[in-house]
């Protein structure tokens, strides 16, 4: 059974910066289109970013994170990174690593393959 794993969420102050990181097998990694999401309000999840198959050239950002966060993938460690800097009590909540053999139905949200666990990020005011 494919596996995504978050880690690195955390307690932090607005402001502050933290890294998530997303791990699963060789075989997803090279074949999945993968991205983050979190909770919005209204919605079960939102987009926040997302790498696409093109050897990683093709990135994709929510508004709301543009600036702020990095997504990038660590091809050795078989790793998915999202940088999150100047964070805000609005980017609190449980992220979420995703994948997909489609990068449309990854930034679509709906119907996506494969959800990791979630790892919680708190910011405070």
């Amino acid at each position: 059974q494919v596996q995504l794993v978050e880690s690195g969420g955390g307690l932090v102050q607005a402001g502050d910066s933290l890294r998530l990181s997303c791990t699963t097998s060789a075989r997803t990694f090279d074949t999945y289109a993968m991205g983050w999401f979190r909770p919005a309000p209204g919605k079960e999840r939102e987009f926040v970013a997302a790498v696409m198959l093109s050897g990683g050239k093709t990135i994709y950002y929510a508004d709301s994170v543009k600036g702020r966060f990095t997504i990038s993938k660590d091809n050795p460690k078989i790793t998915l990174y999202l940088q999150m800097n100047s964070l805000t009590p609005e980017d609190t909540g449980v992220y979420y690593c995703a994948a997909d053999r489609s990068g449309l139905r990854l930034r679509g949200g709906a119907h996506v393959e494969l959800w990791g666990q979630g790892t919680l990020v708190t910011v405070s005011p």
